[in-house]
This record gives C-alpha cells, sequence and structure tokens, in this order.
C-alpha cells in the first residue's frame, strides 16, 4: 500500500502543470476515456491564479490534447448548490473563448468537463456518470444522425460528437471496492492511498511524483494549509448540518410539549398541572388553550 501521497487537488495546482508531470494527468483521462490520450498543453484558467484554491474550495486545468480537444479537470470540495450551472458555463466560455473570430462554426473544438465532486450532487446510485446531447424524435422516437455529407465533412457519426461531454465522478458515493482501473484512480481520490495490486495507466507515476517527502519545504507549507483549509470548511459544514438538526429537534420538542397541553387541556387539567407536566410557564399554557 502507498500511502503519504499527496491530494490530487492541491497536485493539479503545483506539480501537474509541469510538462514532467503530464503522464500523471494522461493516465487518469486515458482510464476515463477508455482510449490513449496525450496532452498536449495545459492553458490558464481563473481558478488558477495564487490562493484561489483557498478562496473557492476548488481547483481546476483547462488542457488541451494532441487532436485540439479540450478537458475541463475540476475539483469540488465542498457542496454547491449550482455546480451543474457552473458546468454548463465553464464549458460554453472555453467554446467561445477558443474560436477565432470570423472563423466558421465547424472550427470549434470538441470540449470534455470532468469533474471529480466529493458532495452528494444531484440524486443517484451511482459514483461515476457522463452526459451527452441528444436528438430524439417527439412523434417517431428516432434518434437524430447526421447526414451522410456532414459526416463526410466532420468527420462524425453523430451530433452528440460535436456538443460538449460532462463526466461526473462522486467521490464520497464510491464504495473503496475498485473493480476496474478507473475505480482505482477514483480509490485513490477518496483515500490518497494507491494499493499494492492497483495498475491503472499513470499510478505509478502517482506513486513516484506526487509523494509529500518530494516537496519542498515551502510547498510542504503550502499543502498543510491546503488541508488546513479543507478541515476547516469540513467543520463549518458538519457545524451548520448539527445546528440544523438540532433546530429540528428543538421544534419537534416543542411541538411534542404543545400536543400534552392540549390532551390535557381537553380533560380539564388544572393550569399549574399542566405547566408543570409539560415543562412550559403558566402564560404559555395559557397562550396554548386561548388559541
Amino acid at each position: 500500500m502507498e500511502k503519504n501521497l499527496i491530494r490530487f487537488d492541491w497536485a493539479m495546482k503545483r506539480l501537474l502543470r509541469n510538462k514532467a508531470n503530464y503522464a500523471v494527468l494522461e493516465g487518469f483521462l486515458s482510464e476515463l476515456f477508455r482510449e490513449d490520450i496525450k496532452i498536449h498543453r495545459i492553458l490558464d484558467s481563473e481558478s488558477n491564479k495564487e490562493d484561489a484554491e483557498d478562496k473557492y474550495n476548488r481547483v481546476d486545468l483547462l488542457t488541451e490534447n494532441t487532436k485540439g480537444e479540450f478537458y475541463i479537470i475540476e475539483v469540488q470540495n465542498q457542496n454547491e448548490l449550482d455546480y451543474f450551472h457552473r458546468m454548463a458555463y465553464g464549458t460554453s466560455k472555453v467554446l467561445t473563448q477558443y474560436i477565432d473570430e470570423g472563423n466558421a462554426y465547424q472550427e470549434l473544438k470538441k470540449v470534455f468537463s470532468v469533474n471529480i465532486v466529493y458532495f452528494d450532487l444531484g440524486h443517484g446510485k451511482d459514483y461515476v456518470y457522463k452526459g451527452t446531447t441528444d436528438f430524439w424524435g417527439m412523434h417517431k422516437k428516432d434518434r437524430l444522425l447526421l447526414s451522410e455529407k456532414q459526416q463526410f465533412t466532420f468527420k462524425k457519426a453523430e451530433p452528440s460528437e460535436i456538443f460538449p461531454e460532462y463526466y461526473l465522478l462522486k467521490i464520497n458515493q464510491f464504495d473503496n471496492v475498485a473493480k476496474d482501473t478507473l475505480d482505482e484512480w477514483i480509490y485513490y481520490f477518496k483515500n490518497n492511498e494507491i494499493k499494492d495490486e492497483f495498475s491503472a495507466k499513470g499510478l505509478d507515476k502517482v506513486r513516484t511524483i506526487l509523494k509529500y517527502d518530494k516537496l519542498t519545504e515551502k510547498e510542504k507549507k503550502e499543502y498543510q494549509h491546503h488541508l488546513e483549509n479543507l478541515r476547516y470548511k469540513a467543520s463549518i459544514m458538519a457545524t451548520l448540518i448539527a445546528e440544523e438538526e438540532f433546530r429540528h429537534y428543538q421544534e419537534g420538542k416543542t411541538e411534542a410539549k404543545i400536543e400534552i397541553v392540549r390532551l390535557m387541556l381537553a380533560e380539564n387539567e388544572p393550569i399549574e398541572k399542566i405547566s408543570k407536566f409539560s415543562g412550559l410557564t403558566k402564560e404559555e399554557v395559557e397562550s396554548i388553550a386561548n388559541s
């Protein structure tokens, strides 16, 4: 078992932009897409500015493969209700940003949005989801394909190959049982560990490159700050959840007391006795009686 590994999100921000370390991202993407993917370059993105990770608790990379296709790889640690909307915004931004003014629409590049989230996004039983754009007939129930001329011109068979694709990995929902090589990556994302028998592409590079002991003293301090920030965010979220649960608990206790008061009033019990039995003041009992 390989332990003492640094988190993938911090590595994306600090280490994986180095061309010498592209093999890590290439391995993960190759396992996700089930094909051999080579990264041509990594482009700048808003959240890769200094300290942005601490502010937004997320990190992303915009990469371009050797075929000119784009991958948005994003890690989100804390719950975000409108995350689906940001996924849509992210692909739209890349589509418009990387087409030269005056070019034909067919020059648009394919965009893949890869999202690694550590919270329960949406409602579903799986932990890996893929989203594509398909067109279905409202009357004939047939699937719309590209015409023969379009297939010849664009070298694509169906519209979904033109539109962005979305991949969602819900890490917290993974059961820690690695059934294939993609699961081995997800196991690493969740546990920061790699089992000895794991053989997924790129994990050998994670074992050698993304080790805490290989960081400089400055990098170790930055990494510890990142972990502390994650713990702080998690603590705040846990506190908010606990407070909400306690509020519901208190409301439930109050409702129970009110019901006791109503039952005792129906039996014509004296106010003093009802107050003592329910724990409410005489004034509160009288207010319930008058209502």
